[in-house]
């Protein structure tokens, strides 16, 4: 890689632990969020559709954001059978075509959540319980902001994976 990708790699990743620390607090509110829905209604018999469905776009937000972090920290879940036993070029292969897989499914997932979420938008959608969230479409922008963070954060893999000394793979991820 040129030297010059190095710092957008770096932006791109600092970006991405940011963002990893929202969704911390995400779930800590969300934690928070659920055991005030059980107390309030296992204490008082008192329950809300907007706190309950305040959960799921917490959910939501949760794991669409915190995706990409994730993987960049290496938590995701992979099978290392095989790939533990490999030589550090075919590592290295491996690597850049699942990167590369990774970025084409998620622009995929992309392209397709954009029409839904405009008709979302374009509707005004709302809950169809009374009393829930209204602004629908916000949590479902969710998704392709979520997958876009994914991509970023495959381009930085992708950029350190080319910048590596060809005799080692050690610290990347893989999928």
């Amino acid at each position: 890689m040129l030297k010059a990708l190095r710092p957008l790699a770096a932006f791109i990743e600092g970006l991405i632990d940011r963002i990893g620390s929202l969704t911390a607090w995400i779930a800590l509110l969300m934690i928070g969020l659920v055991a005030t829905n059980v107390f309030l209604r296992y204490s008082f018999s008192f329950g809300s559709v907007w706190a309950q469905e305040l959960e799921w776009h917490l959910l939501a937000a949760l794991i669409l954001l915190g995706m990409s972090h994730a993987l960049q920290r290496g938590e995701n879940v992979r099978v290392d059978v095989f790939y533990a036993r490999f030589s550090p070029a075919l590592k290295r292969v491996i690597d850049v075509i699942s990167v590369l897989l990774l970025i084409a499914v998620s622009l995929g997932f992309i392209w397709l959540s954009l029409g839904y979420v405009e008709q979302s938008r374009s509707i005004r959608e709302v809950s169809s319980d009374p009393g829930g969230i209204p602004y629908r479409w916000a949590v479902k922008a969710l998704i392709p902001l979520g997958f876009g963070l994914l991509v970023l954060q495959q381009l930085a893999q992708l950029l350190r994976l080319l910048d590596a000394p060809r005799s080692t793979t050690e610290g990347t991820t893989h999928v």
